[in-house]
């Protein structure tokens, strides 16, 4: 683990980390925008349908009101309003007389809004539901565009971890930038919904290198005693994010706009992408020592190291890493993860965690929405409690430990869900509290799945690894809305499933070994020494009988 002493010599929290840890969290506000954007330009407005008696203005012509004319045209809804999905095929005159009522209306005497609907653009004056008409018979169509995004995170996940442990991490950050811009900046131009699934795809898949890497390069560029900040910084960035999408979302009402103005800003990103330095932990395990040697020089100069810069020759890089350069040319892949001891271990609990965080925040958040709150002020809610529950993690994780921290925040999570099913619906308040509380667990648990899944992981193998969790935590967020198809409405089974998933993934945590304040392992043979250490601290000493002579 020689790189550790490179670090601390060209600094490990100095001026470069913090330039760093502003440029890197920066995209990650704006990348937020990007998840949640579909709880605006998807929203779904009142409509009902097109009707020639009200829509094509022969209205003033027919002497009636509006209302009297909609309640001859548009039989009664279940919400006590105009129904959203069908009309009458021939105007109901005989309504208008006061001993009658439509409450009975038949099928026979109504048809599907064959011309189209009136949307009510009140809250918002253009969404993608009202566009390409996503309601009634195509409302299917409106969740399906989040799952595919969701699918796009799950494959980008999949591809740019492998990816950026072969070509390296600020090469994927780059293009990821480019590709979001480009594919977000589409989207907000294409012509038809499937054109438009395929540029959310996209961007997703480029959202999946973003995350990834931006908390790779943190780690890997951080010491260990202020990794724990960079990383809740980083943290929150996703809850700054959530608010910054609510003022956005407020601001522009309008989809294609709102879909453009959260794009645009990744051009700039991209532009200044290149001056961000790669990681030379990587880049010397890989063993490119000069592209290794300009990198490490360079941050001894903005942290004003100089003669730790003076100091840094090829030759000195070679023979402090020997062993490290000679065990990373080793063969590495998914598979050498999974099969190699000690680690396919700790990638299988470890997918748990993240697997549990993605299954458990949208099972939770469907729960806010019922609530029925205000849509931005609910949006605004989830960021102002994570900002707490990230800055309590910060002070956990350095005093407490990962382990524990990791293992607390997931149970308790899972207990807030589960005791909401032994809340009755009636009090509301006590549900809210208890929805809230298990949202700051789950801010809790992101922060610290991820410092914990980077720390588990040798260099090597680190961005696969990663890859993998955020691969599972896609997976539970897309199956994580289909247990809500699970019992009867209003059965207590789906908040059961929520509750009980986060428990034993919690449960599971405390397996996992310790990390705090250890050094990021370089190679394989890194994380089985630490293992074999940290059974020699732990094993008793022999007991040895000494003789004394008399």
């Amino acid at each position: 683990m020689a790189f550790t002493e490179l670090l601390e010599k060209v600094g490990g929290a100095g001026r470069f980390q913090v330039l760093q840890t502003l440029a890197l969290v920066l995209p990650i506000t704006w990348l937020t925008t990007q998840n949640m954007l579909e709880n605006f330009s998807a929203a779904v407005p009142g409509h009902r349908c097109w009707v020639p008696l009200l829509d094509n203005g022969s209205a003033l012509a027919s002497g009636l009101g509006p209302e009297a004319l909609l309640t001859v045209s548009i039989p009664p809804g279940p919400g006590q309003g105009p129904h959203p999905c069908r009309r009458f095929r021939q105007p109901q005159w005989q309504l208008l007389e006061s001993n009658t009522t439509a409450a009975n209306w038949s099928e026979e005497a109504t048809e599907p809004c064959a011309d189209g609907w009136v949307y009510d653009l009140s809250t918002f004056s253009s969404t993608i539901v009202a566009q390409w008409d996503l309601v009634c018979d195509a409302r299917a169509l409106r969740p399906m565009s989040q799952s595919i995004y969701l699918t796009g995170i799950l494959v980008g996940a999949a591809v740019c971890g492998h990816v950026s442990d072969r070509l390296g991490r600020r090469l994927v950050l780059s293009w990821s930038y480019l590709q979001m811009a480009m594919a977000g900046t589409a989207a907000a131009f294409a012509p038809s919904f499937p054109i438009y699934c395929l540029f959310r795809f996209l961007v997703a898949f480029a959202v999946a290198g973003v995350m990834m890497n931006t908390g790779t390069l943190l780690m890997e560029w951080t010491s260990a005693h202020a990794r724990e900040l960079a990383m809740t910084w980083n943290g929150l960035g996703f809850s700054f994010g959530q608010m910054l999408m609510a003022a956005l979302a407020f601001g522009v009402r309008d989809w294609a706009w709102l879909q453009l103005l959260v794009s645009a800003p990744f051009f700039l990103y991209f532009l200044y992408s290149w001056w961000m330095a790669e990681s030379a932990r990587w880049l010397l395990i890989s063993g490119r020592l000069e592209r290794g040697l300009h990198e490490l020089r360079r941050v001894a100069a903005i942290n004003r190291k100089r003669a730790a810069e003076d100091g840094l020759t090829v030759e000195a890089l070679r023979s402090a890493m020997q062993e490290e350069l000679s065990a990373g040319q080793a063969s590495t892949s998914l598979l050498t993860l999974l099969r190699t001891p000690g680690l396919g271990f700790r990638t299988c609990v470890s997918s748990l965690g993240w697997f549990a965080f993605g299954f458990t925040f949208y099972g939770l958040a469907l729960d806010l929405q019922a609530l029925g709150s205000n849509i931005f002020l609910l949006q605004v809610l989830i960021g102002a409690v994570d900002i707490p529950a990230k800055m309590a993690t910060l002070l956990l994780l350095s005093r407490v430990g990962r382990r524990p921290t990791q293992a607390g925040s997931l149970v308790l999570a899972g207990l807030c869900i589960l005791a909401n099913t032994l809340v009755p619906q009636e009090m509301g308040a006590l549900r809210s509290a208890l929805a809230v509380l298990g949202l700051a667990g789950l801010g809790s648990t992101f922060t610290c799945v991820i410092v914990y899944s980077g720390e588990l992981f040798p260099t090597v193998l680190r961005m696969t690894a990663v890859g993998v969790g955020q691969m599972s935590a896609r997976g539970g967020a897309i199956l994580g809305p289909l247990v809500r198809l699970v019992g009867a409405p209003g059965s207590p089974l789906p908040l059961l499933v929520y509750g009980a998933v986060p428990v034993l993934s919690g449960l599971a945590a405390l397996l996992l070994p310790e990390t705090r304040g250890l050094p990021l392992p370089d190679t394989i043979q890194d994380v089985q020494s630490q293992a074999v250490k940290k059974a020699a601290r732990a094993s008793p000493e022999p007991r040895v009988l000494k003789c004394t002579r008399f």
